[in-house]
């Protein structure tokens, strides 16, 4: 079938809206007619090329749709199903049987290949030529999706459908960074460095597990004055102060329990870990380029009883906590929409832009009617 895709034809090229050919499902897919899709930085560092997914190809991955067809083999949707793509994964590794599918062995393959991992063929094409699909599972940057049995998570009718696309990547990873992989205790502190989509999930989350201190650090003051309405009791701007640790440390009397890096900056990752008390942990989420390391005293880490921990998508199982965080996002317990902002999916150009320049949260591309 002929769609309308956001293409990317270069490396730091432009998202430009083109007409694909997409293929109907293989036997363990889904087709699903695109609602809503988020734009998340991990779509600018494919675009930018410091992950190699090959060019051109669609992105997009944290999209929410309808059904339209199923593969013969797909029994857990059916066309008419409202659903939200995460990521994909093989669930056959031993980190996907253990429950942790984020830890696939195989993740790259299924999220960043541009291939399906089972062929090697792409889903997507232009006069003839392939054009690299699935990424993340999905490629949903388009007005359709070819998205697996495996990331597909299908939602009730009683909430937006075009709001949720960002839960199965951004929000979840946030979100779960703090609740399934830091699982602070009520009481405790955290300090999160960066107030994007992931950081202010993050905040979001730790004022729900009870963190009595929540610390947000960002050189955006819009974004800094968000993170207080969600549950933020202290902020840091590091343009406001002499030093970031000390100022961190002083709001959390001493040192933070926990810390969650989302930035991706090498200089950041570090003060993330000196900002951390006796025996504190920090998450690292931000992704930089490929190849990029981090440096710390190792003897402080040892003297001190540090943690630090990789985290990627929250830790999460889609299918268990993608619902879990609708629940709570319906008692008002998780108000995730208070990041968005809604673009026209002609606009992609201006929301991306809008992301980077940090005046935007959470852009969301509206792309066809629920």
């Amino acid at each position: 079938m002929q769609i309308q895709a956001a293409v990317v034809n270069e490396e730091e090229g432009p998202f430009t809206i083109e007409e694909v050919e997409l293929e109907d499902p293989q036997d363990n897919e889904v087709l699903v007619r695109v609602v809503g899709v988020g734009v998340c930085h991990t779509d600018m560092i494919v675009r930018d090329q410091l992950y190699p997914t090959p060019l051109p190809a669609v992105l997009g991955h944290e999209g929410s749709g309808v059904v339209e067809a199923v593969g013969e083999n797909v029994t857990d949707v059916e066309p008419g199903d409202r659903v939200v793509m995460s990521f994909d994964y093989d669930d056959e590794c031993p980190s996907c049987h253990s429950g942790h599918p984020a830890y696939c062995a195989d993740f790259f393959a299924h999220n960043f290949s541009g291939q399906r991992p089972e062929d090697g063929t792409s889903p997507l094409s232009r006069d003839g030529e392939e054009v690299s699909g699935r990424f993340f599972g999905q490629s949903s940057f388009a007005t359709h999706a070819i998205a697996t049995e495996r990331n597909v998570v299908a939602v009730d009718d009683d909430v937006p459908l075009e709001l949720l696309g960002p839960l199965g990547c951004g929000i979840q990873t946030g979100a779960g960074a703090v609740i399934n992989s830091l699982n602070p205790q009520a009481g405790s502190s955290i300090a999160i460095f960066g107030a994007g989509s992931v950081g202010l999930s993050a905040v979001l989350a730790a004022d729900l597990k009870g963190c009595t201190d929540i610390v947000s650090i960002d050189l955006k003051p819009n974004r800094l004055e968000k993170a207080e309405e969600l549950g933020a009791t202290a902020t840091v701007n590091p343009e406001d102060v002499d030093d970031v640790v000390e100022a961190v440390q002083a709001a959390t009397g001493g040192g933070a329990d926990y810390a969650v890096e989302s930035t991706g900056v090498p200089d950041v990752a570090e003060q993330a870990v000196d900002v951390l008390t006796q025996r504190g942990t920090l998450g690292v989420v931000g992704a930089p380029a490929l190849g990029t390391r981090a440096s710390y005293d190792v003897n402080d880490l040892i003297l001190n009883g540090r943690s630090i921990t990789g985290v990627v998508e929250g830790d999460s199982n889609p299918k268990e906590f993608i619902p879990d965080l609708i629940e709570l996002y319906r008692q008002g317990k998780f108000p995730f929409d208070e990041l968005v902002t809604y673009y026209d999916f002609e606009d992609i150009e201006q929301a991306v832009e809008d992301s980077e320049q940090g005046d935007t949260i959470k852009p969301i591309l509206r792309v066809s009617e629920p």
